[in-house]
């Protein structure tokens, strides 16, 4: 919502920071700062995307560059799908179906994306818009039919993509009964993102309708395409526009540890294995308004509250109070590009500084500048900071980071079809890019998600723990912000119990 209210701001010619919102909260108060920047006149305006012409080879976007080389990886490449798998409950009509899938490979040329290699340099491809074939699996009347669908639906969520023909997304409908289907959409990662799956869906649902009443095409034709960008993101990243940018992050990540050296369950393998697994998270309704309570006192986002005690945990299991956590960024900084599907999202790496004995207030406030800062400074890709910072590069764990905390917005009003009801329906698709991947959301007054885990690293009972000392820091933050994070309590009623009386019992031993 952030960056959407920032394009549309910028739109009007002031092209403001992200801490500018946040520094002003209030309507009156922004309103001021967006006429005093126009007044001045100041801030550099990001130019305009224009279209390109298709006669040439069509180039990557630096993230695409990336994700095209760990693809020529083995075994690497099938651990960046995003699959998604709907029930679908009600009348489906299977030729509207197929004719809203159609129109939509159509519509966005990166879907139709695939990746040549000319003198061993990736160049894009865009393929002809006919349309991909939805597939079709009919298992009325068969046994066991929950257990086929888990099984099918895992099996296409791991089938492999070839980047070089594609197409590099799959469209699967599996009939259970007359009246319910499960929905299997699986996309490779280098043409997509969270970002477009709510596109897609959002798209694929109006497509639908209008070809379940034959009306005309409610969609409004595309201003750009995703290679259009990834042609301005080249041409941009040329000049000196980003100068700034590349010294905040060579500052900022300067001598930044390698490793955040968590205790493990197992020793660390040669190579990264991203063999995963995940724990659900549950805030329950009390705990989350309190949180967000004690966030608009600070004036912090609940992801920058979450940030903070997920911080102070990993520094007391590792004992380190110089810790780097990546993050997500939409990096949809443009208005043309926010109703494109495609690879955009950037990871920002956040260093947050635990030295000192701060106290919640104080880490908050580091919190609030970095997480600020940060995306002040999103627009240089990840790949190009790893390049600048130049930590050192190992095959047992990623670099710069090796734990990731997404905070994700979902609309589950995005779901609804033309007389369907649609429910998710739970994936095994067991994947872990990073040691830890914490997936938070807010879903009706709590907040829900999961901690994910490198099996290779980690037990459950270790990362059920884990979870534990965050929501017991949580807790202690609402309670009081003045209180060292060094001394705040994480450990769990038993767990005290056991440290400081079961296995503190050493009188006897010495007597």
């Amino acid at each position: 919502m952030a960056v959407r209210m920032m394009n549309r701001v910028a739109n009007m010619g002031a092209k403001l920071p992200l801490a500018t919102l946040f520094a002003s909260p209030g309507l009156s108060a922004f309103a001021d700062e967006i006429k005093k920047h126009l007044e001045q006149e100041s801030g550099a305006i990001l130019p305009t995307i224009e279209r390109i012409p298709r006669t040439e080879a069509l180039p990557l976007s630096s993230a695409q560059q990336r994700m095209w080389f760990l693809a020529q990886l083995d075994g690497v490449s099938d651990i960046y799908h995003i699959p998604m798998a709907i029930r679908l409950r009600g009348f489906l009509d299977r030729k509207a179906w197929q004719l809203a899938v159609n129109d939509l490979f159509a519509r966005h040329e990166a879907l139709r994306s695939v990746f040549v290699a000319v003198n061993g340099q990736p160049h894009v491809r865009i393929l002809p818009s006919e349309g991909i074939p939805v597939g079709y699996i009919d298992l009325r009347g068969t046994a066991d039919i929950e257990g086929q669908l888990v099984k099918l639906a895992a099996n296409e969520a791991k089938a492999s993509f070839n980047l070089t023909t594609g197409p590099l997304i799959r469209v699967t409908l599996i009939q259970i009964a007359d009246d319910e289907h499960l929905l299997l959409l699986t996309q490779h990662h280098i043409v997509s993102d969270g970002w477009s799956m709510a596109i897609m869906t959002r798209e694929l649902r109006q497509l639908y309708s209008a070809h379940c009443r034959n009306e005309p095409n409610p969609l409004s034709p595309l201003a750009i395409q995703y290679p259009d960008y990834a042609a301005w993101q080249q041409q941009w990243f040329s000049g000196d526009q980003l100068k700034n940018q590349v010294e905040y992050w060579r500052a900022t990540l300067a001598d930044a540890p390698v490793l955040i050296d968590l205790p493990t369950d197992h020793p660390r393998p040669s190579q990264q294995s991203y063999v995963g697994a995940g724990v659900p998270i549950v805030l329950d309704a009390e705990l989350t308004s309190a949180l967000r309570r004690f966030s608009q006192k600070h004036g912090v986002t609940l992801f920058m509250t979450v940030l903070t005690a997920w911080s102070v945990v990993l520094s007391r299991l590792s004992g380190q109070d110089d810790i780097v956590i990546g993050t997500p960024s939409a990096n949809r900084g443009h208005h043309e590009i926010e109703p494109l599907i495609g690879f955009f999202v950037n990871t920002l790496a956040m260093r947050i500084d635990l030295s000192g004995g701060p106290t919640t207030r104080d880490l908050l406030e580091r919190v609030r500048r970095c997480t600020l800062a940060a995306h002040t400074h999103q627009d240089l890709p990840f790949e190009q900071v790893v390049e600048i910072v130049q930590p050192p590069r190992r095959m047992n764990h990623t670099p710069l980071f090796q734990v990731m905390f997404a905070w994700q917005n979902n609309d589950a009003s995005e779901w609804n079809f033309e007389d369907l009801q649609a429910t998710p329906f739970p994936l095994q698709y067991e994947i872990s890019k990073f040691d830890l991947e914490l997936f938070l959301n807010e879903l009706d007054g709590e907040i829900v998600g999961s901690l994910h885990y490198a099996t290779s690293l980690f037990d459950r009972p270790t990362i059920e723990k884990h979870i534990g000392y965050l929501t017991t820091m949580l807790r202690e933050m609402t309670t009081n912000a003045d209180q060292p994070v060094s001394t705040t309590n994480i450990l769990s009623p038993d767990e005290r119990t056991l440290l400081l009386q079961t296995w503190n019992m050493t009188q006897g031993l010495f007597d």
